[in-house]
């Protein structure tokens, strides 16, 4: 039987997630040269061998309009060497928001990322992707795809603690808040969310009078503006719960919005490490190697 030689494994972004990796799956780390030049352009050398390798790219796709196109220079260039294969670990996916056209001549980003995307590799990884009118990635992905749950590192964190309430901000995250809730063995309530615009929404939740002596944790899957948390701190706080934290798979926090929600009095702020930032405390290389080893 012929051994397949050892994949490499490729870092776009210095991301918190690539030595976890290298540790914990069978991969060497590829060697990559990267910079800008004056007027922005990319430029980009792949310093390893690869031909008759399978190569994998582990990319930071939060803020993709700068980030896409180094990431297709890096995929076609393995392809052009003679990669056998090229997939991509995108611990958070972009693009999937815009999954139906609300106004007529609006563009669908969601479709046609997915279809430039899988035109440059052969297979995806992806952590808690937005599917909320798709279903599957396989619904605009024409590649083989793999999503990753990021609850039970979440439930794992929430269950060596006491004394909390879990808060779903909305009816959206009400399964997924509940599959937790199960998992951990803390009570949960979820709320009502109206929204208005990007910045612009309203939530109700329900009495909270019994849970007065616990610690109110919002949990979400992304925290982008971080609005929808404001919202529903000041909420909490009307309600005459105290001590108040939050809980997301990715953290965005645009526009500086996570120090705003640690000055409006939140405790704690914690995010996995699928996008970096000073709040991850959370790992998820444990699930990616896992996945990695069956996958493709």
């Amino acid at each position: 039987m012929t051994t397949r030689p050892t994949p490499l494994l490729f870092d776009l972004d210095s991301h918190p997630l690539f030595e976890p990796l290298l540790q914990r799956m069978p991969a060497e780390a590829g060697s990559l040269e990267r910079r800008n030049f004056p007027d922005g352009e990319t430029y980009l050398r792949v310093n390893s061998a690869v031909a008759g390798r399978d190569c994998v790219i582990l990319g930071d796709l939060s803020h993709p309009d700068t980030r896409f196109l180094p990431l297709l220079f890096l995929a076609s260039t393995l392809r052009e060497l003679g990669a056998s294969r090229v997939g991509l670990i995108a611990p958070y996916l972009c693009y999937m928001r815009q999954d139906i056209r609300f106004h007529e001549g609006e563009a669908l980003t969601s479709a046609v990322f997915a279809k430039l995307l899988s035109a440059h590799v052969d297979w995806l990884i992806t952590v808690d992707p937005h599917l909320h009118r798709y279903h599957a990635l396989d619904e605009i992905y024409s590649i083989p795809g793999k999503v990753i749950q990021g609850a039970p590192v979440l439930s794992a964190w929430l269950g060596e603690q006491e004394g909390l309430l879990l808060v779903g901000p909305d009816a959206e995250s009400e399964q997924w808040v509940a599959q937790i809730a199960a998992h951990s063995g803390h009570p949960f309530v979820v709320g009502n969310k109206q929204r208005f615009g990007d910045r612009d929404v309203h939530i109700t939740l329900p009495d909270l009078s019994p849970w007065q002596d616990h610690e109110a944790i919002i949990i979400d899957d992304v925290i982008s503006s971080g609005h929808t948390v404001l919202q529903c701190m000041q909420v909490l706080q009307q309600q005459g719960l105290q001590r108040i934290s939050c809980a997301c798979v990715h953290g965005i926090f645009v526009d500086g919005i996570d120090a705003q929600l640690i000055q409006q009095g939140l405790s704690r702020l914690v995010s996995t490490n699928t996008v970096p930032h000073a709040t991850n405390a959370l790992d998820v290389s444990p699930l990616l190697a896992m996945a990695l080893q069956s996958f493709p």
